[in-house]
């Protein structure tokens, strides 16, 4: 991801999540130097990213979004394993990530790709009259 990308990836955002990133926490995540992908398709507009931050063993995914014309074509896959690929460059021995209960899609994403659950952050995400929980899911990257 570059910061030429950014207002591409705030469209998908802002309409994938009902609480957008802004702009600012985007440039802010390129700018500290966190590991960020799209997906650029050759014949559209850009379909998906992930950011992460990789450091002392561990790789944390972000935020891993695609727009939502490009479900359900193995791109989310795509992202996960340029993720897993650099953590390993990177010598991370596991990749953790926070995902809403009710982000069933992602669920099923981060569970075909081998994720398990390791626990629960209460209150995690804003909601719009309660705050949601998040679940904290693992996956070993060891070789």
């Amino acid at each position: 991801m570059r910061r030429d990308d950014i207002a591409a990836v705030r469209g998908i955002e802002s309409t994938a999540y009902d609480y957008p990133w802004s702009e600012r926490i985007f440039r802010d995540c390129l700018r500290v130097g966190y590991r960020a992908w799209v997906i650029e398709p050759v014949d559209g507009p850009l379909a998906g990213y992930a950011l992460a931050s990789i450091a002392v063993g561990e790789a944390h995914l972000l935020n891993l979004c695609l727009a939502e014309s490009a479900r359900g074509r193995g791109l989310g896959t795509r992202l996960l394993d340029s993720l897993v690929a650099q953590a390993r460059r990177e010598a991370a021995a596991v990749v953790m990530l926070e995902v809403r209960p009710s982000n069933t899609a992602a669920r099923r994403l981060y569970a075909r790709y081998g994720f398990i659950e390791q626990g629960r952050r209460p209150g995690y995400y804003p909601g719009e009259t309660v705050r949601e929980d998040a679940l904290l899911l693992s996956l070993d990257i060891t070789p």
